[in-house]
């Protein structure tokens, strides 16, 4: 009894100060990142990016996540070479580390104006689905990956009148994610943190006429059986499952960088989205449509999206369960 309790005692110690040293290195990494932007702040916006892109590029190969990066590339390219994959992992982390950067500048950057004469630093592409969008009585969903600055759609779309809450993971350092959050609602609509319950809180939005914000290419651990680039993964039901319920609207939306700093918005067609033999919207196939949407982008620029992420991870957990009336709708 007695060397079960110092066992206890042994791990409420290490627990406690395993959660203090992590705090403190949450506090540490947010201390050194709030110096590199107070010195980015001290260039001009296009300095600043260029720097954040040439540094990135140089010292994203030493990262460990670069492997992670390098392993998903030859999954998806298996026909490229090794010189072609580490030269778009390169771009990844231009095109992140410009990401970062741009929160900084993000009201200095977007200088779109439907009324300008003149093109400027960003340009959009199908301007009457957002008009539509904005000027319809009903809800809407509009997903995107994480490609270009996806932070500007949202931007792009208040310019538009159109009244959209996005759905956001916010980092798990709660120092940089207090300092994001503030960030972004400085420059967005309404903002919903990716959590238990924000399903819930998105059909509650849908359920009264507005509009969300989804991203979509990210794993989703018990998600449904879909493929990415031929090859399986996990993706999450959410949208499939309210567009059922709503019958919903859904748009495909994205950022594509351009050079010199500039950046294209597009918002496509909106989908059809595939039904079931009864008529409502098929959860599962919609699922996959997301899926191959977010890849056709990603193979017209893959150096703009976030290939250090897991996508193809397999949590591994298999349902035992028999089916039910919700699995065989799906």
């Amino acid at each position: 009894m007695i060397g079960n309790a110092f066992r206890k005692i042994r791990r409420d110690v290490g627990f406690r100060y395993g959660r203090r040293l992590r705090q403190f290195n949450y506090w540490l990494v947010a201390r050194v990142a709030m110096i590199i932007i107070s010195a980015l702040r001290l260039l001009p916006p296009d300095r600043a990016l260029n720097f954040a892109d040439s540094a990135a590029r140089r010292i994203g190969p030493w990262v460990a996540r670069h492997q992670v990066a390098v392993d998903n590339l030859r999954k998806a390219y298996p026909e490229k070479s090794d010189a072609e994959i580490e030269a778009i992992a390169s771009d990844m982390w231009g095109n992140m580390a410009r990401l970062a950067a741009e929160y900084i500048f993000l009201d200095a950057l977007f200088d779109y104006d439907p009324t300008a004469t003149k093109p400027g630093r960003v340009e959009v592409k199908g301007v009457e689905h957002f008009v539509r969008i904005a000027g319809e009585d009903k809800p809407h969903i509009v997903f995107t990956g994480h490609l270009g600055n996806f932070e500007l759609l949202p931007v792009a779309a208040a310019t538009f009148g159109m009244n959209i809450t996005a759905l956001f993971r916010p980092p798990n350092n709660p120092y940089l994610a207090d300092y994001i959050l503030s960030t972004r609602r400085s420059s967005m609509g309404s903002l919903l943190p990716s959590s238990t319950g924000a399903s819930f809180a998105l059909a509650a939005i849908l359920e009264k006429g507005g509009n969300i914000g989804v991203l979509v290419d990210q794993k989703f651990t018990g998600g449904l059986e879909t493929t990415f680039f031929g090859r399986p993964c996990e993706s999450n039901r959410v949208l499939g499952t309210l567009a059922r319920h709503y019958d919903c609207d859904v748009y495909p939306a994205r950022c594509v960088r351009l050079p010199n700093n500039r950046f294209r918005l597009e918002i496509e067609d909106k989908l059809t989205l595939p039904r079931t033999a009864g008529g409502s919207v098929d959860v599962r196939a919609t699922t996959q449509l997301l899926n191959d949407v977010v890849e056709r982008w990603v193979r017209e620029d893959p150096g703009q999206w976030m290939w250090f992420h897991k996508r193809w991870e397999i949590s591994g957990r298999k349902k035992r369960r028999p089916a039910t009336v919700r699995d065989k709708a799906a």
